[in-house]
């Protein structure tokens, strides 16, 4: 049985209203459940704020018997605090400079090659090139 901790929605039509709930991964999202966990409103309150409440310690013990957060579970988890960024939280911006390192086919980090270049002929200047004289040969 593979426990997942996900969300249950409530609420009426265009107000919906969440519980976090760790449940078994067969059963529908609204139904059987193992344990209720906490509860998230992403709709503003009078603050602007969204609010949300967490039982952490029963959140660290799912957690440690191995239970698996669904993905909008993982961000709240890690608004909370109780886990890491996601992976796309730590990378560069979208649109930056791109890295130009070779990567290592096996872990996919890039190499730290020191005193190799890197010869790319589509990035090369247009000034290495030999240009054609005007010179007239009689």
């Amino acid at each position: 049985m593979v426990v997942r901790i996900r969300l249950a929605r409530f609420g009426c039509r265009n107000r919906p209203f969440y519980r976090v709930m760790a449940a078994d991964s067969r059963s529908p999202r609204d139904g059987k459940h193992l344990e209720v966990l906490g509860y998230y409103n992403p709709l503003p309150g009078k603050d602007g704020g969204k609010r949300m409440g967490l039982k952490f310690d029963r959140v660290k013990y799912w957690l440690s018997v191995g239970a698996q957060p669904s993905d909008p579970v993982q961000s709240i988890l890690f608004r909370a605090g109780l886990l890491p960024p996601p992976p796309m939280l730590a990378m560069a911006r979208k649109g930056g400079p791109r890295d130009r390192r070779p990567i290592h086919p096996m872990t996919g980090r890039p190499l730290d090659l020191e005193g190799v270049t890197i010869v790319d002929d589509s990035n090369a200047p247009e000034g290495d090139a030999e240009e054609p004289t005007d010179e007239v040969a009689s």
